[in-house]
């Protein structure tokens, strides 16, 4: 009789999978089932950047505001650059094992260099001009870095540090894949660019939704067409996550649709090479954060939007919502049960119960 059952079980699950992307999940391991949500503090604010370091959730955001929040104190610890009649909104956040950096969004772009220990807070790249647009930016290592933003010319604005974020240079269009017109990235949650060892993924979105591979940390590139919405100024890709060097997925949707929910989701097994749309008519609508769950294999993955915030245990085949809460704009892991989320006048923890 039991030899019957575990036959029939078995044809159940094989005959439910309706496509070649199906996964067969453990019954006894059917992922996230919910979600526990302690707030860290409020406050009047837009916080589209964090990371973690250590025991401190650093953020940058509106209003000239950057700060950290102390998860052993529980205490927030905020600071503020520039004056009352020049406001600047920091949505890019990056960091080296000695400072912290954040980069103002648009005209004039700034970018500054923060030690960790509070000594010193120097500005060590600016940029003029009417069009300066920056949406994210990541170091591979202590010594390289690399920001992105929206083209000036027929190229993505890319600059680039060598020497731990002293000094920052912009690359040449001369070097760079052409963008096409009305192409640009979306400053949504600092996941524009994803870095693993060497390798580097930039999405964009606009009047073309593309990812932008380099394999030696931003000498040479690549340009790989997705299936995610596009055509139109605010569509496209918002959102990345490589789990590894060939697993990845890129989110977003239509902004101007926020309950939009096909085409756009899409998973690469292929390091970027190629996409296939996940989910359609399922799930989230417009995203603007999608993170992989640490020691997951790549199954389990995590989203933040408009939708509120959505998980999966299937590689993105399948969602299911765990909070209906919209003012989420990007989301972090501290461990594999474990998220630092922030956005709309807030940050909070997330715990996550099976």
């Amino acid at each position: 009789m039991l030899r019957n059952i575990l036959i029939i079980l078995v044809l159940n699950i094989f005959t439910s999978c309706k496509t070649s992307s199906c996964v067969v999940v453990n019954p006894n391991d059917m992922g996230f089932q919910s979600v526990q949500i302690d707030t860290l503090f409020q406050d009047k604010v837009s916080i589209r950047a964090i990371l973690i370091d250590a025991n401190k959730i650093w953020y940058a955001a509106d209003n000239s505001r950057f700060g950290f929040y102390d998860l052993e104190k529980n205490k927030k610890d905020e600071s503020h650059i520039g004056n009352d009649s020049l406001m600047f909104e920091f949505r890019s956040i990056a960091q080296t094992s000695a400072a912290i950096f954040i980069l103002n969004v648009s005209n004039p772009a700034l970018l500054y260099k923060i030690a960790k220990d509070g000594s010193a807070t120097q500005l060590v790249y600016q940029e003029n001009h009417k069009k300066v647009f920056y949406d994210s930016m990541q170091f591979w290592n202590d010594k390289e870095g690399i920001a992105i933003g929206d083209p000036i010319t027929n190229c993505l604005s890319i600059i680039i540090t060598r020497d731990g974020g002293a000094s920052w240079n912009k690359i040449s269009c001369d070097k760079l894949p052409k963008i096409i017109e009305g192409e640009g990235a979306f400053a949504a949650s600092n996941t524009n660019i994803v870095t693993k060892g060497n390798k580097t993924w930039i999405v964009t979105g606009g009047k073309k939704a593309r990812v932008f591979y380099s394999s030696d940390k931003g000498k040479t590139w690549e340009v790989h067409d997705t299936p995610i919405v596009q055509g139109k100024t605010m569509t496209g890709i918002f959102t990345a996550d490589f789990y590894d060097s060939k697993k990845g997925f890129i989110a977003g949707g239509n902004y101007e649709v926020l309950n939009q929910n096909f085409s756009n989701k899409a998973l690469t097994t292929n390091g970027g090479k190629t996409w296939k749309l996940q989910a359609e008519n399922h799930g989230f609508g417009y995203t603007s954060c999608v993170q992989y769950v640490p020691e997951s294999d790549g199954r389990e993955l995590v989203s933040v939007g408009a939708s509120g915030l959505y998980y999966s245990s299937d590689s993105g085949i399948s969602w299911k919502q765990l909070t209906t809460d919209s003012n989420l704009f990007t989301i972090r892991f501290l461990d594999k049960h474990t998220a630092i989320a922030a956005g709309k006048n807030k940050m909070v923890r997330l715990n996550f119960k099976k």
